[in-house]
């Protein structure tokens, strides 16, 4: 059971939450605080003057003030209006972390929001009550408007939702169908509690975090399959020496150099080839630590704006209980995201643009000294020849997602939010180019395999080994043309989930 407070959420508890139906709860004091600033609210709304979101209208008709017999129905109107979202809907672990997110958002108590539909958002997640949220439709501007509007939808008994665990593939019910057969009941929204629920980055944080937590897998894979394909095309090692790293400084490429002495040591291959005479390698293995590190060094800014903006309050108007005011900002504003994802996706492109080169060297037998296309009948066999021009297509299809989505801005709301952040389009390509990066990763994993097996009787490192003979338990040697297609797929699973550096059997960091 994770508690959620408003300050303590981790990146290993939202994952646990969306990939893995972790439990939520609201923590006792962030429901007195809660209760707190609902009752600022309750005060502002019985009076006369005009106060932003609770008896005016919003954007642009900001100050047209709403009787006070219609203030409930503003609120439902709010979320009607702003579920304009169109295009295929969210994937439901993106929906889950952005139910964790914004719950946990509210419990900091900035919201306004009562404990009521903060606790049927909490039990929604826990009961598997997942919203459709089509994922197109936000700039990122006042919070990610569309998406949260279709989730909040379904507290009111509206809108769409999948109930059960099969990630959507079943057909969605309705809202209040889907409350029902959850033993749930709708809520009646009171003043501001429909902007509380749709007033922040939580989409947009919720695709940030997630394709952070897989580039963070992903830049432990792509060191064990550099190591790999070194070992393969038999480079040096030296590259790769601690005191090189230190001398310049940077962080990630410390780590990545540190991996690939641990992951290449022992190797018999390498001990076979160290009088060969060669003087320097080539960029694509020499320079790995560096292109690695860098990579790492982005995914680390992208994980700093992640910790922040997850237990931030990202509300307007903001609602403070101690001096009993509510004041109107700009904390919605997703700029840091924005910036953050497209930082991500340019570590991404490092990571796969290498890779590609790699791979490329791996069936070069110009380049590698190893069979034409890493197999023993070229001609009559084409071997891994198109295995390579796949990662050269996924390659150049990725560095078209490396333009930044934050360097955009149209205006929107009658000019009153005159500029936006596109955050959710950044997390949008950023989730795409994660998964074009893996598949890069994968395909060099496929012929650092096959170059591993081909310098048979020489041995690789024993992690090395481990990692190649656990990719060989579920795709054999290629000894037959086939389609690899399946043998891709298989490789990108497990690099998602983890069990490429596990089979390592040594801590790749």
């Amino acid at each position: 059971m994770i508690e959620l407070d408003g300050s303590s959420l981790t990146l290993d508890h939202l994952v646990a939450i969306a990939q893995h139906d972790e439990k939520v709860a609201l923590s006792n004091a962030a429901r007195e605080h809660v209760r707190a600033a609902r009752a600022v609210v309750d005060e502002f709304a019985h009076r006369d003057a005009p106060s932003y979101g609770i008896n005016t209208g919003f954007g642009s008709f900001a100050e047209v003030k709403i009787p006070a017999d219609q203030l409930d129905t503003l609120q439902v109107n709010l979320l009607r209006s702003h579920a304009a979202g169109v295009g295929d809907p969210l994937p439901v672990p993106v929906v889950r972390a952005t139910m964790a997110l914004r719950a946990n958002v509210l419990a900091k108590g900035f919201s306004g929001i009562g404990v009521e539909p903060l606790e049927l958002l909490i039990e929604m997640l826990n009961r598997g009550v997942h919203p459709r949220v089509p994922s197109r439709g936000s700039v990122g501007a006042s919070g990610d408007l569309a998406p949260l509007a279709h989730l909040a939808l379904v507290l009111i008994g509206e809108g769409e939702a999948f109930l059960d665990h099969l990630r959507g593939e079943l057909p969605t019910e309705s809202g209040a169908d889907a409350l029902r057969r959850a033993g749930l009941r709708p809520v009646r929204l009171a003043p501001k509690e429909g902007l509380a629920l749709i007033n922040g980055t939580q989409p947009s944080t919720a695709l940030l975090g997630l394709t952070l937590a897989g580039a963070e897998r992903l830049a432990r894979a792509a060191d064990i399959a550099a190591a790999m394909s070194i070992d393969g095309l038999q480079g040096s090692t030296r590259p790769f020496d601690r005191r090189i790293h230190l001398a310049r400084g940077f962080t990630g490429q410390s780590i990545s150099a540190a991996n690939l002495v641990d992951l290449l040591a022992g190797s018999g291959i390498n001990a076979a080839h160290a009088n060969c005479g060669r003087v320097q390698d080539a960029y694509s293995m020499r320079c790995a630590a560096q292109v690695h590190g860098a990579a790492r060094d982005a995914f680390a800014f992208a994980r700093r704006v992640f910790d922040l903006e997850a237990n931030a309050a990202t509300d307007n108007p903001m609602v403070f209980a101690d001096t009993r005011e509510i004041v109107s900002g700009g904390n919605f504003h997703g700029a840091p995201v924005a910036v953050a994802c497209d930082v991500l996706c340019l570590g991404l492109v490092q990571l796969a643009t290498i890779s590609e080169r790699r791979s490329e060297r791996l069936v070069n037998p110009a380049l590698s000294g190893l069979p034409p296309f890493l197999t023993r009948d070229g001609g009559l066999q084409s071997g891994l020849m198109m295995a390579q021009v796949t990662a050269a297509a996924l390659t150049s299809e990725l560095k078209t997602l490396a333009h930044p989505a934050s360097a955009d801005t149209i205006p929107t709301s009658g000019n009153k939010e005159d500029h936006v952040s596109m955050s959710m389009g950044a997390g949008l390509k950023t989730q795409r180019a994660l998964e074009l990066a893996q598949l890069v990763i994968a395909v060099e994993l496929l012929c650092a395999c096959q170059a591993i097996d081909l310098l048979a009787p020489l041995r690789t490192s024993p992690p090395l080994a481990h990692a190649h003979d656990f990719i060989r338990s579920r795709v054999p040697i290629v000894n037959a043309d086939r389609s690899t297609s399946r043998d891709l797929a298989n490789i990108t699973r497990m690099i998602a989930s983890g069990e490429v550096e596990r089979a390592c059997a040594t801590k790749v960091n």
